[in-house]
């Protein structure tokens, strides 16, 4: 970039149309040396309220940046440079072809990664300060944990009276994400005082049946109070494992995340005499039979949650 700011942007020759286009890397770097924004003006000059706003936020308590003689922090130094929602009038197009060859190529996405900044002197209260931004590289092609894709560096070169006062480097990485096949979590139960006893029995792989104390009438699902005679006081029993199919349902519509329809919604009636819901794994949808016999099996799901499911017995028996 060069230092007259009277220097007219150039930006990329015209390809001739007879001649094979250069690969891509080619025509990315081309870019580079080329302006984006020459002899631009800060949309304020160099103010205490600003300063007072960025050491509130930051909590920069320094006597350098308050009072009478005050100098803004020098990593302000961007901020003098910012155009708002607006823009600059001084920005050329460079920039903006660079990033539309880059999301042509698949590069869709952009993070910001680093910044460098120089000082030269300190900015005060009053200053106005005018800013050359120029392309400054554009990398190979980069492997990334996001994805690949290339660092794009911008350097602003931040001027007062035409002194040099300080130079800024952005870099961003523009990238192709990488394509990740995520299965959503299975929803997790509603833990309560009613039934968290229920739950902390599942997480030790055990299926407590709530009992009346007073009547024997047991219960499920965990209520606070027996339906039969009426009596809040309870105990529990652990369920043998044992039970059949009393009911079930075929689930096609509509899907819902983290399962994969069709599949069978079952109601079990456990030996103990109640009945839950719940599904029966191992045994196609289609497959599945009112009459079946079950056996109780915990499954892990997500890596933190267990959920009482059922086997068929045949299939239980033969593992």
């Amino acid at each position: 970039m060069a230092d007259d700011p009277d220097t007219p942007p150039t930006l990329p020759e015209a390809r001739d149309p007879q001649s094979p286009p250069p690969d891509p890397l080619t025509r990315l770097k081309s870019y580079e040396g080329h302006p984006a924004a020459v002899s631009a003006t800060g949309k304020d000059p160099v103010n205490l309220p600003m300063i007072r706003h960025w050491c509130e936020a930051l909590g920069d308590a320094h006597p350098a940046y308050s009072g009478p003689g005050a100098v803004a922090p020098p990593t302000m130094l961007q901020v003098w440079t910012m155009g708002g929602l607006s823009g600059h009038p001084g920005r050329s197009s460079a920039y903006d072809e660079l990033l539309a060859l880059l999301d042509e190529s698949g590069c869709t996405s952009v993070v910001a990664t680093d910044c460098e900044q120089e000082y030269f002197r300190p900015l005060r209260p009053g200053d106005e300060i005018t800013f050359d931004t120029v392309i400054e590289s554009v990398s190979d092609r980069k492997t990334t944990r996001l994805g690949t894709g290339h660092f794009v560096t911008i350097r602003t070169d931040v001027r007062v009276a035409g002194a040099l006062v300080g130079t800024h480097r952005f870099r961003i990485l523009k990238y192709a994400p990488v394509r990740r096949e995520q299965v959503p979590p299975r929803p997790r139960p509603v833990v309560n005082r009613d039934n968290a006893g229920f739950w902390e029995g599942v997480e030790q792989h055990r299926l407590l049946i709530q009992r009346c104390t007073a009547c024997g009438t047991l219960r499920f699902p965990w209520l606070p109070g027996c339906a039969h005679c009426g009596s809040p006081d309870w105990d529990t029993v652990e369920a043998s494992g044992e039970g059949t199919v009393h009911s079930y349902v075929v689930m096609h519509h509509p899907p819902f995340p983290a399962f994969d329809p069709p599949y069978a919604v079952v109601l079990v009636e456990l030996a103990e005499g109640v009945r839950m819901i719940s599904n029966v794994v191992g045994t196609p949808y289609d497959k599945v039979r009112i009459g079946m016999p079950v056996r109780l099996v915990f499954q892990s799901y997500d890596g933190d949650l267990t959920l009482p499911v059922f086997r068929a017995a045949a299939e239980e028996a033969a593992v």
